[in-house]
């Protein structure tokens, strides 16, 4: 579904990168440095909307894709990796269908301050959705799939140039990073 979404998002003009999290190591396991840490960080910082997409499993989202939004800081030094940008929501199912996921990722954008569009995508017994190519089907989840690309290209395109205006916060205005650091750091007590 994420291949399917990306040619989706081409036909709509968009440069599109899927990021490969085979070799991501889990968090903690290797240091922030290492090579798949880095891909996926530089590409969230390089993208001005993401798409998140996970297979449901025992009726939540993948390990694989808590690993990946785990290994996302909310900010790095002065950078916000994903704060601000646009995001959409999908996910698969073996079998009926559920919201499980992308309510779950829903939560997980808004707290590392992303601006989640209205719309997501939850396919159902997604083995039967799909060609022996692996494009997806004609069919009311494929229309729905392309309505939430379509929104997702709409709202980056509205937010396109505004993000750190609606992301910046009255907190970080009057207090500067070095006096949060100071007034948050446990080891001071």
């Amino acid at each position: 579904m994420t291949e399917e979404a990306a040619r989706i998002l081409r036909a709509y003009g968009a440069d599109v990168q899927i990021f490969d999290p085979h070799g991501l190591p889990l968090v903690g396991s290797e240091p922030d440095d290492h090579p798949k840490v880095r891909e996926l960080r530089d590409l969230s910082i390089w993208s001005e909307a993401q798409v998140w997409c996970s297979p449901e499993r025992h009726g939540a989202m993948s390990s694989v894709m808590k690993t990946q939004i785990d290994w996302l800081p909310l900010s790095d030094g002065a950078v916000r990796p994903t704060q601000g940008r646009v995001l959409a929501l999908m996910q698969v199912c073996g079998g009926s269908q559920s919201f499980n996921t992308v309510n779950q990722l829903r939560i997980l954008g808004r707290w590392m301050r992303m601006v989640t569009i209205p719309n997501q995508s939850s396919v159902p017994k997604a083995f039967t959705e799909f060609d022996e190519t692996g494009r997806m089907k004609p069919s009311a989840y494929y229309r729905r799939v392309v309505d939430v690309m379509e929104e997702l290209m709409k709202f980056t395109m509205l937010l396109r140039g505004r993000s750190e205006y609606l992301t910046e916060r009255y907190s970080e205005r009057v207090e500067s990073a070095e006096a949060l650091s100071r007034r948050v750091n446990q080891r001071a007590l």
